[in-house]
């Protein structure tokens, strides 16, 4: 029976721990090509730059084909139930299929259609595993035994997936997870919150950085980014010369998420995040496919 990557809880600490030394070798050796003649289909239903890229260009990494399916043009916009598309692009006999969705549980309903591998990269405001597992990956790489350290996370909270993946990833790994946002950002948690970055700068080992997800809101919650920024943006100011690093799932709102200064600062490890993420990514592709 395949196995799916829908969310973080589908792999066992041990499980995570072996994909890590698997994609801490592919950051220092060439890749065997592994998925030699193997097929992965990426269907995204939601705008993606890194995700989708870090996927396929994991896939070519190992050796694999890959082929990327345009929805625009795609029998979905004809009325297709998305089902239908599953079943019929696993006809195709596909080793893998990556799909991104705006829905909440897309993913999980589509991998009981098909008999390949799924791997959810993002779906709604619910689950964004691979890219918790580079955050995971990179915190670990800097800060080494995670055990009793603390991370803020900072911004539109209560509608990013990132979020998600990442309170249950973070804090299944020995961190404190605080939560930093206005009111309005904020889920409904057990977790520390805050409402200003400020209150817990000192004590915290790493900050991440998330952007308003915009196109989630039903109303507008500012006038502006630049009034949301003023209040959330990640500036030198407030980082001074502490020891932590800064993370950021991407796109950044430059000098709303994170300001220019602080995007140059070696602190930051946001394009170290897009370069593990490809060596992540490849690891759980092998791991899928291969077994």
């Amino acid at each position: 029976m395949a196995q799916h990557l829908i969310t973080t809880k589908d792999l066992s600490n041990q499980e995570i721990e072996d994909l890590f030394t698997k994609a801490a070798s592919y950051l220092h050796e060439p890749p065997k090509k592994v998925l030699q003649d193997k097929l992965i289909i990426t269907i995204f239903f939601e705008n993606s730059t890194r995700t989708r890229s870090s996927f396929e260009v994991a896939a070519k990494n190992l050796g694999a084909e890959v082929v990327s399916l345009d929805v625009s043009k795609s029998s979905t916009s004809k009325g297709e139930t998305l089902f239908d598309t599953a079943a019929n692009l696993d006809a195709m006999g596909p080793h893998a299929i990556v799909v991104r969705h705006k829905s909440a549980g897309v993913p999980y309903i589509l991998s009981k259609h098909v008999t390949c591998s799924l791997i959810n990269g993002g779906d709604g405001a619910h689950a964004h595993p691979t890219q918790a597992l580079l955050d995971l990956f990179t915190l670990k790489r800097h800060l080494k035994d995670l055990k009793g350290k603390k991370i803020a996370i900072v911004g539109d909270i209560k509608n990013s997936r990132v979020a998600n993946s990442n309170i249950e990833l973070l804090t299944r790994f020995g961190m404190e997870v605080i939560l930093v946002a206005p009111p309005h950002f904020l889920p409904q948690t057990h977790l520390r919150t805050h409402y200003r970055l400020q209150e817990v700068i000192d004590e915290v080992d790493a900050i991440m950085s998330l952007r308003t997800q915009t196109e989630r809101h039903k109303f507008p919650q500012y006038a502006s980014l630049k009034d949301y920024g003023s209040d959330y943006c990640i500036t030198k100011e407030l980082i001074k010369d502490k020891d932590l690093i800064i993370l950021h799932p991407g796109p950044v709102h430059r000098n709303i998420d994170i300001s220019d200064e602080v995007l140059a600062d070696p602190r930051c490890k946001v394009l170290e995040q897009v370069k593990n993420g490809v060596a992540v990514r490849m690891a759980v592709l092998e791991k899928l496919i291969n077994g």
